[in-house]
């Protein structure tokens, strides 16, 4: 939507947009490691899991959890769950189930510390076991109120590519971001950049798919 297109450009990104992020990840780079079992959970889901007040409820509504080794929740400071597109702050949260433990990244700090560290108690409760949650205090820092969802998507970007699926089996990784760098203002152009490719791509398929013949006519052109 134009609305959400428009938040690129100096504002709070939606959910849309971030959600739009998460699935241009899982189909340009993880649909390519076949063993990888990472959920990037999407804006509404995360915020679904923190608003109820049994996690066990949502079993059948969230993504099968059986195999999964990692977990990437957008968070968000919305309490109301009444008010669509409600909060006014993003970070992520990195669930690392094979350890046990949840990273949370946040660009304002501490400002997501409370939220973050509920999401974990509601996702421990739905896995079965027991996250021990961590504040990355080096996370790398927003220097304005509105490019904290920027964050989140360059921050999961790198930690997907750069850490979890560069990373061989059994390997540790250390997963402090105290050398990352965000450039907020090229994070929002690489997003629109792709937005722009994806919609040129559209265009072009329906241009190729469209019929040579006149509207309506089933019958190819006559000539005299």
């Amino acid at each position: 939507m134009k609305e959400d297109i428009d938040t690129l450009k100096d504002d709070w990104l939606t959910d849309n947009v971030i959600s739009f992020w998460q699935e241009f990840l899982e189909r340009e780079y993880l649909k390519q490691y076949k063993n990888a079992n990472i959920v990037l959970l999407r804006p509404s889901m995360s915020f679904m899991l923190m608003q109820t007040r049994d996690p066990l409820t949502l079993k059948e509504a969230l993504p099968d959890f059986t195999r999964t080794t990692h977990i990437f929740l957008p968070i968000n400071d919305c309490r109301n769950p009444s008010v669509a597109e409600g909060g006014s702050h993003w970070s992520l949260l990195l669930v690392s189930v094979v350890d046990g433990v949840a990273f949370h990244y946040d660009s304002l700090q501490p400002s997501n510390r409370q939220e973050a560290n509920h999401a974990t108690y509601q996702l421990s409760q739905l896995l079965g076991r027991r996250l021990q949650y961590i504040d990355l205090l080096d996370a790398p820092q927003q220097h304005n109120s509105s490019d904290c969802g920027v964050f989140v998507c360059m921050l999961m970007r790198h930690l997907l590519l750069k850490k979890l699926l560069m990373a061989h089996a059994k390997e540790k990784i250390s997963m402090s971001l105290g050398d990352k760098a965000v450039d907020a203002a090229t994070g929002r152009k690489d997003i629109l950049r792709i937005i722009e490719g994806f919609r040129k791509e559209g265009e072009r398929r329906r241009s190729r798919s469209a019929s040579p013949y006149p509207k309506g006519s089933r019958s190819p052109p006559r000539v005299d």
